[in-house]
């Protein structure tokens, strides 16, 4: 998986790279679907969502630049994958999910699995965690209309999120968003597909 469908497709964070090989996707997907679980595909969750394919964890990942040590919000847990990737690479990971059914099974595995820097919150994601802000990075994995302000104000100094945006998922773009010296620049990375991100600040519950 790592080779094929993530290095070889531009993705070279040495720390990156070992922790997709690192984190057993398999755990996180329904047992029907582990021998699915290395494809280069998304894969469906339950309640509408998707666990995203490896290559786009990797490079959403990658455009965090996450280090040891930092505090990551992440919006959407969904089955808590993107989650362990961002643990793995030593970061703590303030995580937020608005469906009980998903928040529950991902806290459940977070549990068994013994990651213990994961923090996970059931509530509306396109408000942050605005109690443990500020945030060295910001990952969203869930597209919505604009890039939510919360998360902007959330995010440290400098600091990095990390978002797809667009009017419908044929349409959306991986916006890096850059916090630095009390300016914030945006950065097309290109076209992807992404369950929508609802919430106050994302399309209507």
């Amino acid at each position: 998986m790592v080779r094929e469908q993530i290095e070889a497709r531009g993705v070279r964070d040495p720390g990156v790279l070992e922790a997709m090989r690192q984190v057993p996707r398999h755990l996180f997907v329904e047992p029907a679907l582990v021998p699915k679980a290395y494809m280069d595909a998304p894969l469906p969750i339950g309640e509408g969502q998707t666990i995203s394919q490896p290559y786009i964890v990797a490079l959403m990942t990658e455009l965090l630049q996450v280090k040891p040590g930092m505090k990551i919000l992440e919006i959407g847990t969904g089955s808590g994958y993107q989650a362990a990737v961002l643990a793995q690479l030593g970061a703590t990971v303030y995580t937020v999910e608005r469906i009980k059914p998903l928040f529950f099974a991902a806290r459940k595995r977070f549990m068994d699995m013994r990651l213990f820097s994961i923090k996970p919150k059931l509530d509306d994601g396109t408000l942050g965690w605005p109690e443990e802000a500020p945030f060295d990075g910001v990952l969203v994995t869930a597209g919505g209309p604009q890039v939510p302000p919360p998360l902007v104000d959330q995010l440290a100094d400098p600091g990095r999120l990390v978002i797809p945006v667009g009017e419908g998922r044929r349409d959306q773009k991986l916006i890096l968003v850059e916090k630095s010296g009390g300016r914030v620049a945006t950065t097309d990375m290109g076209g992807v597909a992404f369950v929508d991100l609802v919430g106050a600040h994302g399309w209507g519950a």
